[in-house]
């Protein structure tokens, strides 16, 4: 799970290895903070149960961190069990007008969100 405590870490380390560069190259640099939100939770069981749905569909499940703020994170805030089902993009591109998803994995991504309701059914049932 992703903390801000480590986010805070890992900006540190960048802007250290920043600094450090731009002090061999003799360039300026200036850093502004200009946004930022502490990490947003999902429910841990429903995490599992959509690993679980992903790993019967495909050979690996991994866990990925969200940066833009989906409204299922606000959701999430208010207190409501959430996850997230994340579908692979062609080329890398997510949130962008030129994103686009194999018919593959779109009909993959319908037969894991399928089977997750089931089973998030089963499970507040």
């Amino acid at each position: 799970m992703i903390e801000a405590r480590g986010l805070a870490a890992m900006v540190a380390e960048a802007c250290a290895v920043a600094e450090r560069i731009a002090g061999e190259e003799r360039v300026e640099l200036d850093w502004q903070s200009l946004w930022a939100i502490d990490p947003i939770p999902f429910h841990p069981e429903l995490i599992e149960l959509g690993q679980t749905v992903v790993r019967e569909l495909a050979s690996d499940a991994p866990s990925l961190a969200s940066g833009p703020l989906h409204d299922a994170a606000e959701a999430a805030r208010v207190g409501v069990p959430t996850v997230m089902l994340f579908v692979q993009s062609l080329r890398g591109l997510s949130h962008a007008k030129e994103e686009d998803t194999s018919t593959e994995h779109l009909e993959l991504a319908v037969e894991a969100l399928d089977r997750l309701t089931t089973k998030t059914l089963a499970w507040v049932g």
